[in-house]
This record gives structure tokens, C-alpha cells and sequence, in this order.
């Protein structure tokens, strides 16, 4: 199968090094120095899914129309991504992107130029230099929603990595974005996901906003999807259950993480000098507050934080998170 991979980044570079590896014809749109880097050396993909260096055909567009068409893209980018490759889509979309409504977000961007447009939801863990070495840190499934033709993807993918159909794309997204509640105190301490959780005040401040963010989801009615340990009944007696007990799903979820130092997604951006997507993750927690006439201080603190840390290239310390929230 011809398959086009926009963003050679964590994500997109292990699927596109997956997919080679699997026997697809893969190509991969990347913009800057990671462009001629790819061109010459590959995807060089090592950790928890082995070794496998992937030639595939690398530009700063896809060009020619695919079969199917992965967008992987950090958030703030997306829109620009599928514009610049619109004419390569062909049958099938995958949207692979943190957050909340990306699927939606495509298919109105898309109009009827598209057949298919899936969601998609990454739950492995990997870090990337940001010139095409990856290495998966933590391997995991990708979840896959979106209606017709989700069995005929779902059979493909799985040629590459474990891949689960979703029935409530929704709720699974709300799910993870749960999981991402893990991706801003690192961004903003320069720690890794272990060390925050390890980190008793950091650990307090984490449960507070996962507290807060299953609160703002019941206010409009979206009931969590079973993901990556996670289920609706699970997470109302985290809201419900005092916080020392509450504390046991950091801990938990840490423990799954293995030893790898775990950077998070949020927290590379930063390294990188590129924009996060905490206005997508913590931000959109904010957001669904707002539609059910609530607010979300603890969130939008987190948020605060992180674009203070992007401007001033300064971390800050556990006291003094624990200070503002």
C-alpha cells in the first residue's frame, strides 16, 4: 500500500519506520534539516519495538496521491499540513493528534475531497532528536475510531504495530487527553514523567488537574472509553476517592512507563524550541469548562506555566508550581 506520513516527529517517524519495516511503500513530508538528514540516513528506529533503519522516499510535501495519508503533526500544525498535502490525499485519512476533535477538524477542512477520515490515538511513548533517530521508550497500541472502513485500516496498521478498533472515539479521545495530563509539569520543571510523579507536591498538583479535568468532562456528558488502564468507573472513583488513594494512578501509570526516562511529548517540544500543544492538552480541558459555563483554574495555571517556560526558556521549581497552583 502506497502510505504518506506528514511529520516525522515521535509519533510519525515510528509509524513511518513501522510501516517500512511492515513492507508498505512509505513516504514521509518533513519540513527544516530533518529533510535532507531523512533523505540521507533513514528513520533510524531502536527501544521497545527493535532496530530498523527506514529508506523511505522523504520530501517536503507527499506529491504524488497515496492510498492512505497519516497526519502526525504536532497540533499548531495540522491545519497548515493538511493544506500543503491536500492533493495527495486519496482514499483514506488517519489523524493522528493529541487533543480533542481532530478527526472533526480534518473532515471540515476536507469538505467531500476525502472518503475516510479516521481517528487515530497514539498511547506508545517514544522521543525523537528531531532529525530522524526515534526510539520507543514505552511501546503501547495505537486506537483507531472514525465508523466505515475502520476494520479494513485497523487489519493494515496491525501489519506495523498493535492496533485496537475504537467503538466511542470520543470518549477514548477524553481518555487520553487524561493520560496527557502528564505532559505539563515536565514542560514546565525540565523533569522527566517519573521524576514529576516521583516528586510528592508535582504528584499533588498532577492529581488535582486529572481531578479536574474528569469534573469538566461529566459537565458535558462524555463518558471515558476503557484506555490504557483507564476506564469511566475507574476515573469517578479517582475524582471521588481522597487524594492519597487518588495518588495511586500517577503511580501507576509511572510504573507502566518502565526506568526510561520518559520526556513527554510537551517537554521535547520544549527542548526543541518548537510551540507545545498545551493549548490542545490542559488548554482544551479549559475550553470544555468554558462550553459548560465552569472554569478550570488548576488547568489553565498548568497552561500559564508552560507558555511562561516557552518565552523564557527558564524551568520552574517543584515550590514554585506548587506556589501558583
Amino acid at each position: 500500500m502506497r502510505i504518506g506520513v506528514v511529520g516525522a516527529g515521535a509519533i510519525g517517524g515510528t509509524l513511518a519506520a513501522l510501516l517500512d519495516r511492515a513492507g508498505h511503500e512509505v513516504t514521509v513530508s518533513v519540513r527544516g534539516p530533518a529533510l535532507e538528514i531523512i533523505a540521507e540516513r533513514g528513520i533510524r528506529l531502536t527501544g521497545g519495538w527493535g532496530h530498523h533503519t527506514a529508506h523511505v522516499s522523504v520530501g517536503a510535501h507527499l506529491g504524488t496521491r497515496q492510498d492512505l495519508t497519516i497526519f502526525a503533526t504536532k497540533a499548531p500544525d495540522l491545519d497548515d499540513a493538511v493544506a500543503a498535502n491536500r492533493s495527495a490525499i486519496g482514499d483514506s485519512v488517519l489523524v493522528v493528534r493529541n487533543g480533542l476533535g481532530a478527526r472533526a477538524a480534518v473532515q471540515r477542512m476536507l469538505g467531500d475531497d476525502a472518503a475516510h477520515v479516521f481517528g487515530g490515538l497514539a498511547v506508545f511513548a517514544a522521543t525523537t532528536d528531531g532529525e530522524g533517530a526515534i526510539r520507543v521508550t514505552s511501546p503501547g497500541p495505537l486506537y483507531l475510531g472514525g465508523g466505515d472502513g475502520l476494520g479494513e485500516l485497523v487489519d493494515v496498521l496491525r501489519q506495523a504495530l498493535p492496533t485496537v478498533e475504537l467503538a466511542d472515539l470520543e470518549g477514548a479521545e477524553w481518555s487520553k487527553l487524561l493520560v496527557n495530563q502528564v505532559n505539563a509539569l515536565p514542560a514546565i520543571t525540565g523533569l522527566s514523567v517519573q521524576e514529576t510523579i516521583a516528586d510528592p507536591k508535582l504528584r499533588r498538583v498532577l492529581v488535582r488537574s486529572m481531578r479536574e479535568a474528569i469534573g469538566i468532562a461529566r459537565a458535558n456528558g462524555v463518558r471515558f472509553a476503557e484506555l490504557q488502564g483507564l476506564s469511566d468507573r475507574l476515573l469517578r472513583v479517582i475524582r471521588a476517592a481522597p487524594l492519597p488513594v487518588a495518588e495511586l494512578l500517577p503511580r501507576r501509570m509511572a510504573k507502566r512507563m518502565g526506568s526510561v526516562p520518559n520526556q513527554g511529548s510537551t517537554l521535547q517540544s520544549i527542548r526543541r524550541g518548537r510551540p507545545t500543544e498545551v493549548d490542545w492538552l490542559n488548554g482544551a480541558v479549559v475550553e470544555a469548562a468554558a462550553a459548560a459555563g465552569r472554569t478550570a483554574p488548576i488547568n489553565a495555571a498548568l497552561v500559564a506555566m508552560v507558555h511562561e517556560v516557552e518565552k523564557t526558556g527558564s524551568f520552574l521549581t517543584a515550590d514554585d508550581v506548587a506556589a501558583r497552583v
